[in-house]
């Protein structure tokens, strides 16, 4: 991680109130996925969603002169399809899980973060990161609770997501450095057109039998929009770009590191429109779970601050 440069203003508390609009909007506009997906599939969600989002998109980067394309197209292509495979199976999740428990196996990402970079890229890390590591986990295990009648397969499927999105955090970092939020956001909507166009097609061309209602989210193909689908995608669609939006304009306010920990206010945010909305409610171990979570991504966070300081400081020494 850079550190900071000492002449950019740093503001921490307005960074964590962008970053709390952006968990509430975006927390609140998820839990109404699991309502198109008794009749409708999760490619065609996505594919609307994009067509939705792409036009307000190129008017924003318009009016508000933001560059759009890639400087380097390799890069910003490799992590739009890796990113973009994370939140395939984060929303193919919402349609049988909560937002809360799909959000808790997504935020682990910090965890595969850390192991990815000492098993690929050599990088050491120090005891308070191998405890977060081990305190990340035991949150997994609280919340799946295997060997469990609560416990179901689908429960595994975010911890592979939380794997593909911090490659994807990696690959920011390494293959995008030069690249503007925007352009990266605008790649990651074209994957996910992508995506719900080439899921739409096999599901037209590949012979199957779609189960009825909600299980057949992930295998149902094209079905004629009513207004509650276009109401919740457009919903969708404008929530994820403005919530997307405070969460850049929060990492432009505040120390990388910093804005990091705030994230979670996502997880906490999805938990309390999930009780609001529908009644859904966690046991103590899943609460314990999500706690050990959001306490091993703080620690991971804290961390990596007080390490780019430490070494601002050996440089400067």
């Amino acid at each position: 991680m850079t550190p900071q440069n000492p002449h950019i203003p740093n503001h921490p508390l307005s960074a964590a109130g962008f970053m709390l609009m952006a968990a509430v909007i975006i927390g609140f506009t998820d839990n109404f996925v699991h309502l198109m997906a008794p009749d409708f599939g999760l490619w065609q969600f996505h594919f609307t969603r994009t067509a939705f989002a792409a036009p307000m998109m190129l008017i924003g980067a318009r009016v508000l002169n933001m560059p759009l394309w890639p400087r380097r197209w390799g890069g910003v292509l490799a992590r739009s399809a890796i990113q973009s495979a994370a939140m395939m199976l984060y929303f193919g999740c919402l349609a049988f899980l909560s937002v809360a428990d799909v959000a808790a196996g997504l935020f682990t990402a910090p965890i595969f973060v850390l192991l990815i970079s000492r098993l690929v890229f050599g990088q050491r890390f120090g005891i308070w990161r191998v405890l977060a590591v081990a305190l990340g986990f035991a949150g997994i295990v609280l919340m799946l609770q295997p060997g469990t009648a609560s416990f179901r397969a689908v429960s595994l499927v975010p911890i592979a997501a939380a794997v593909l999105y911090a490659i994807s955090n990696i690959a920011t970092r390494q293959w995008c450095s030069g690249e503007s939020a925007a352009t990266l956001t605008f790649g990651f909507f074209l994957a996910l057109f992508v995506w719900g166009c080439a899921g739409l097609v096999a599901m037209a061309l590949i012979p199957h039998v779609v189960p009825v209602g909600a299980d057949g989210f992930i295998l149902r193909g094209w079905v004629a929009p009513n207004a509650l689908f276009l109401k919740i995608t457009l919903m969708q669609a404008a929530g994820s770009l403005v919530g997307v939006g405070f969460m850049v304009r929060a990492y432009q306010l505040a120390e990388a590191s910093q804005v990091a920990v705030f994230e979670y206010l996502l997880l906490i945010a999805s938990a309390i429109w999930g009780a609001v909305l529908w009644g859904q409610h966690f046991g103590p171990p899943e609460l314990l779970g999500m706690a050990a979570i959001i306490g091993a991504g703080s620690i991971i966070a804290l961390r990596s601050r007080f390490t780019a300081r430490a070494q601002a400081v050996t440089v400067a020494v």
